[in-house]
């Protein structure tokens, strides 16, 4: 894709604001008002305004009024529809995405169903820059296993920053049973070339199971077309959800009659109205569902997804990328002088739709930058220990101007020590 030439000032980002067929998608999310930069939509989507009526039917007409018949109005089924929608969004098939539970509790049930399968293979492989949770995950189910698994993490190359594929196919071997990543990672937006990974796992006999939570709704999946095995991920960051909202699960079709889930439930089961007291388990992807649905922050996920199957993935990509090589354009004039490095992979084709700066005092900047002063804005990104902030890039609303203010404004706090008016002491939430 060819960027377009940036410069150094503000009328730059207007005119980019200008160009963007994108931007009228901005209009279909709730703005509180204030004079706010939000930059972490890859934290926390922000809140579409289609919700807000889609949920206050639900809970006054369909739960108020119509109360246990609304199960039979849409409800039951609604997992299904949600499904379908990700699906188009993650390059999936309709039969091989489920739509229930938290990210920890479907890898949870991936992995233990991988792991089960694998047997006579004791090695799960994993690298460093994975998302803690999904490590503990790992970590608690070969604790269960009387630890006759063995976890093994591929380095990162140069800090947290990627990992060499040459260094992560040097671990996988016919003793492997899992490999176990994220695709983009949740310090660095460094990315994974996943048909890659899956083709050298493969030759080896391993299993793949990805987290999509940082790449859902960000950039293009192809878990078919790349012959992907397994994959987990959330719905409330760039997939707009809401805080908490019901994560997703994706199985290749060709194992879902092979993999036995670790965890039955109700809603997994043929006919669950027959209240059949021997499980029988469902055909397909639907047996890998436990409990009843959460129908209100289910039905939540639904508008999110509607805006990315109407804005194309594949130009909220070109977008994601345009912006945050503008963001890294700027951080090389502005930020670079002051002591920040980049966290976050230079090649675009590396790294998906955040950008982390690091600077020894990240966390102190991030309290001033959240804090508005002086009539200035407050500018919302996250930390990230030891020393990252990351800038998130949601093009759905995201725009140059944003960003451009973003920068500027870190430099302001840099360079007239603002930062040091804020305790070093950490939020319970960074």
């Amino acid at each position: 894709m060819r960027l377009p030439d940036y410069t150094y000032d503000n009328d730059c980002a207007l005119q980019l604001d200008e160009k963007d067929d994108l931007h009228h998608f901005r209009n279909k999310f709730y703005f509180s008002g204030k004079d706010q930069i939000y930059l972490d939509g890859n934290s926390l989507g922000r809140l579409p305004l289609a919700t807000q009526d889609l949920l206050h039917n639900n809970i006054n007409a369909k739960w108020g009024n119509e109360l246990i018949n609304s199960w039979n109005q849409g409800w039951y089924e609604l997992p299904e529809t949600i499904s379908r929608k990700i699906a188009s969004i993650v390059g999936a098939g309709e039969d091989e995405i489920a739509t229930c539970d938290s990210t920890s509790i479907n890898l949870y049930k991936l992995a233990q169903a991988a792991l089960n399968r694998q047997k006579g293979r004791t090695q799960i492989v994993s690298d460093e820059l994975n998302f803690p949770t999904d490590l503990y995950v790992l970590q608690s189910i070969i604790s269960r296993s009387g630890n006759n698994h063995k976890l093994v993490i591929a380095p990162s190359n140069d800090g947290d920053n990627q990992v060499r594929t040459e260094e992560l196919s040097g671990l996988i071997n016919e003793n492997t049973a899992i490999v176990m990543l994220s695709h983009v990672t949740f310090k660095s937006a460094f990315m994974y070339d996943m048909q890659k990974i899956n083709e050298i796992a493969h030759r080896n006999g391993a299993i793949v199971i990805w987290d999509l939570s940082h790449a859902a709704g960000a950039v293009p999946l192809q878990l078919s077309a790349s012959d992907a095995d397994l994959a987990v991920g959330c719905t409330y960051k760039y997939l707009n959800g809401g805080p908490g909202s019901p994560a997703f699960l994706y199985v290749n079709k060709k194992l879902q009659n092979e993999l036995v889930p670790p965890i039955w439930g109700w809603f997994g089961e043929q006919q669950p109205f027959d209240f059949n007291p021997q499980y029988r388990p469902a055909h397909g992807i639907r047996k890998f569902m436990v409990g009843t649905p959460p129908i209100l922050s289910l039905a939540a996920v639904e508008p999110g997804l509607n805006l990315i199957l109407e804005a194309g993935i594949n130009n909220l990509r070109v977008k994601s990328v345009s912006q945050t090589e503008y963001l890294i354009f700027l951080a090389k004039r502005f930020l670079l002088p002051l002591g920040f490095k980049f966290g976050s992979p230079l090649d675009p084709k590396a790294r998906g739709s955040h950008v982390s700066l690091q600077h020894p005092e990240s966390y102190r900047i991030c309290r001033a930058l959240i804090h508005p002063i002086d009539g200035h804005p407050a500018v919302i990104p996250d930390f990230r220990a030891p020393d990252n902030i990351r800038f998130g890039i949601t093009p759905l609303y995201t725009t140059f101007s944003e960003i451009y203010r973003a920068v500027r404004r870190v430099e302001e706090i840099v360079k007239i020590r603002l930062y040091e008016k804020y305790s070093d002491k950490r939020n319970a939430v960074t």
